[in-house]
C-alpha cells in the first residue's frame, strides 16, 4: 500500500528533498532524524552555552560558567537544550514555525523532553511548566504557538517516563505585554534591550512560591530567557529553569579573550564589562527569531 500510495501521491523529505518511501502526516525522512546535531563538548554550567578555551571556567571543581553568567548572573537557575541550532535542526524549526509544519511538534517534542530529563535529580519534581508566550498579534498571524505546541507534546512523554514528576502546563501564566522586534539580525545588546519590559504575569498568586520550567524552542543570546525569568521571579516564583530545543552555538572565541582582559580592568560586577562583552559576542544562527 505504501508503495502505491506514494506511487499516484509521491512527496519528498521536507529537510533534504528525498523522495518518502511511505505516506506520513510529518513528511520527514528517516535519515534525516538520524541527523539532528546534539550538544556536546563543555557547556556553561548555567545557560547552556559553550565554555570552549581552558581556564576560563569558574574555581568551583567540576562546574564552569561562561563569561557572560559570571559578569551577570542570570535569573534562571540553568538552561538546557537537546541540541544545536544548526543543519536539520534549523531546517526543522524552520518548518514547524513558518511553514506550519504541525505534526513535527510530536517528534520535536519528544526531544525537547530529552532535554528536560537533564534537569533530574537537581530541579524540582513539582513545576508549573510555562511556553513562552507570543503577543496577539503575532499569534493571530501564525496561528499558534510553538513553544507551547513543543511543551504539550514534551509532557505526554514525561508522564511516562518520568510519572513521579509533577509537571502542570501553564500556558496563560506569562503574558506579552508589547508586539516586540523580532530578534532576527539584532546583536545581543539590541535583543536584550528589545524584550526588556516585554513580560508580565496574569496572575501573581498562581506563581508566588511555585517552581517554574520555562519552554522555548531556541535559546541563542538568552536575552527573552533572562527578561521573561525576571518577570517570574518578580511576581514571586521560586524559581525558573529553562528548557528549550535547540541552543544557538557562540562562535566568537574572541570574545572570551576580550572578557580576560575586561575582567582584569574592570571586575566582575562592572556594569561597562557586561555592555561591552555583549558588543562582544556572536552566535551562529543570528538570522531566525530565537529565545
Amino acid at each position: 500500500m505504501d508503495a502505491v500510495s506514494c506511487a499516484l501521491l509521491p512527496a519528498s523529505c521536507t529537510l533534504c528533498g528525498s523522495p518518502l518511501p511511505q505516506l506520513s502526516s510529518v513528511p520527514i525522512c528517516s535519515v534525516c532524524w538520524l541527523e539532528f546535531p546534539i550538544q556536546t563538548g563543555s557547556a556553561c554550567a548555567r545557560c547552556g552555552d559553550v565554555v570552549e578555551i581552558p581556564g576560563l571556567v569558574t574555581k568551583i571543581p567540576s562546574v564552569s560558567f561562561c563569561r557572560a553568567c559570571r559578569l551577570a548572573p542570570p535569573p534562571f537557575v540553568r538552561a538546557v537544550a537537546f541540541g544545536l541550532y544548526q543543519g536539520r535542526m534549523k531546517a526543522a524549526i524552520h518548518a514547524l514555525k513558518y511553514d506550519r509544519l504541525h505534526p513535527a511538534a510530536r517528534r520535536l517534542g519528544r526531544m525537547l523532553a530529552r532535554a528536560i530529563t537533564q534537569l533530574a535529580g537537581e530541579a524540582p519534581i513539582e513545576m508549573l511548566v510555562v511556553p513562552v508566550p507570543l503577543h496577539g498579534a503575532r499569534f493571530a498571524d501564525r496561528g499558534f504557538n510553538q513553544a507551547r505546541a513543543l511543551a504539550e507534546q514534551a509532557l505526554r512523554f514525561l508522564r511516562k517516563s518520568h510519572p513521579e514528576w509533577r509537571l502542570t502546563l501553564a500556558s496563560s501564566t506569562l503574558m506579552r505585554l508589547r508586539a516586540t522586534e523580532s530578534q532576527a539580525g539584532l546583536n545581543p545588546r539590541e535583543r536584550r534591550l528589545n524584550v526588556r519590559g516585554a513580560f508580565t504575569v496574569s496572575d501573581k498568586a498562581a506563581v508566588a512560591e511555585k517552581h517554574v520550567l520555562l519552554i522555548d524552542d531556541i535559546l541563542t543570546t538568552g536575552a527573552t530567557a533572562r527578561s521573561a525569568a525576571l518577570a517570574l521571579v518578580r511576581a514571586g516564583a521560586a524559581s525558573v529553569w529553562v528548557a528549550t530545543l535547540a541552543r544557538a552555538r557562540m562562535v566568537n572565541a574572541e570574545r572570551h579573550l576580550r572578557a580576560e582582559k575586561l575582567e582584569g580592568d574592570h571586575g566582575f560586577d562592572n556594569h561597562a564589562v557586561t555592555e561591552a562583552l555583549q558588543h562582544e559576542v556572536s552566535y551562529s544562527s543570528q538570522d531566525q527569531p530565537s529565545f
